[in-house]
């Protein structure tokens, strides 16, 4: 069983002007590969943006943009199951890849908000959100940093695996 992780951070509004990647890359139930990237969106930052995520323009200076990485993404990604919490990752990246003109990702989506959802009746519909999920199943972690958003996102998919008895394949469906 294996599927991967994925987390954005962005420095404004617009959904495509990604300025942080997390990806977390997860098999047999452990994680087994990290990775993080700053990326510069060549966009302006929003003051209410770095104060969520502190990351500002001068700390992507000279970072690649996200065409430059989008190979890698594509690498990491393709025929993989990639899980986010919410579809705002997922909207994401399909922006940006709008935006720069670029195939979308090669993977088949799972939103691990809809996974809480449907694995715990008591947050169907609310107390779903990543930090109330986290704090729920001590999990320790620095919001709104896209790595340690992506592990945390994953972490939550692996309880609800072990607590339904569905695999990450049964999700998906």
């Amino acid at each position: 069983m294996r599927f991967i992780a994925v987390d954005l951070e962005t420095a404004n509004p617009r959904m495509s002007s990604i300025c942080q990647s997390g990806i977390v890359v997860f098999e047999d139930g452990r994680e087994v590969a990290a990775d993080a990237r700053l990326v510069d969106p060549r966009d302006y930052f929003d003051p209410y943006n770095v104060a969520v995520h502190g990351i500002t323009e001068e700390d992507v200076r000279g970072a690649p943009r996200f065409s430059d990485l989008h190979g890698w993404l594509c690498q990491q990604t393709r025929g993989q199951i990639v899980a986010c919490h919410t579809h705002f990752d997922r909207v994401a990246l399909g922006q940006a890849c709008g935006l720069h003109r670029l195939e979308p990702l090669p993977c088949n989506w799972l939103d691990t908000a809809q996974v809480a959802r449907r694995a715990w009746s008591d947050v169907a519909h609310s107390g779903y959100g990543l930090s109330k999920l986290a704090r729920r199943f001590g999990i320790k972690f620095e919001h709104h940093d896209a790595l340690h958003d992506a592990r945390t996102a994953g972490l939550i998919l692996l309880r609800a695996m072990e607590e339904t008895g569905f695999d990450v394949a049964q999700w998906v469906e």
